[in-house]
């Protein structure tokens, strides 16, 4: 299946095309606060290159979050029109969902942590084979991650580099194995069987995982 993957959660966007589990083609763009101007160049740049239209595209798929307001904005609303225009069915999946499939160096538990700015972080623990175990996303300190974190985990992501030193002391046996920061790839070979076996849905169906609330404050006079 030759699909369209979309990664605007974070400054680290990209656009992957995948057939399947081989990618065509990938765009990766640092892009903070800009993913409005360079996606939709990106997907063009990317499907011209590959001499393909849209209606040629058999799926989309888009990360839903946790990760940049705008940039999940801009992401979603992109795919939908997309699958708007080709009838072809989309699939989202959470950020931190695709980063722990994307872990390279065997099996066990992975600990996937997102730098949430002011302090705090996105996380969720997974079991093998890229299981979620407990909770859905969530926002917090890092020590609350840490804390219900298992022994041996594979900890992958922005925040677990910044904060190595404080993991390795605080998860016995903790790894650091290697993981893909530009997510579309890995997105794109993670959505193709899902939208193979009938798990896609219309555009409507996707909807931002937003973690935390939105910062609306009043204008002052």
């Amino acid at each position: 299946m030759r699909l369209l993957a979309v990664d605007t959660s974070s400054a680290w966007g990209s656009v992957a095309l995948v057939d399947d589990t081989e990618i065509l083609g990938e765009v990766r763009v640092v892009a903070p606060d800009r993913h409005s101007r360079v996606l939709v160049p990106a997907i063009e740049l990317l499907l011209k290159a590959a001499d393909l239209e849209p209606p040629q595209v058999e799926g989309f798929a888009v990360a839903l979050g946790p990760g940049s307001f705008t940039g999940l904005r801009v992401g979603i609303s992109t795919v939908q029109g997309l699958g708007l225009a080709t009838g072809r069915p989309c699939l989202g999946a959470s950020a931190l969902d695709i980063l722990a499939a994307s872990v390279t160096g065997g099996a066990g538990p992975v600990l996937a942590l997102r730098d949430a700015f002011r302090g705090e972080v996105y996380w969720a623990i997974f079991g093998v084979e890229g299981v979620a175990v407990g909770r859905p996303p969530r926002l917090g300190r890092l020590d609350e991650a840490l804390a219900e974190a298992p022994p041996g985990s594979a900890c992958v992501g922005d925040a677990a580099l910044a904060h190595r030193t404080v993991i390795e002391g605080r998860i016995p046996g903790a790894r650091f194995p290697r993981f893909e920061t530009f997510l579309a790839a890995t997105l794109g070979q993670w959505a193709a069987p899902r939208l193979r076996a009938g798990q896609g849905g219309g555009p409507e169906s996707l909807r931002p995982l937003y973690v935390r609330g939105a910062d609306i404050r009043k204008a002052s006079a």
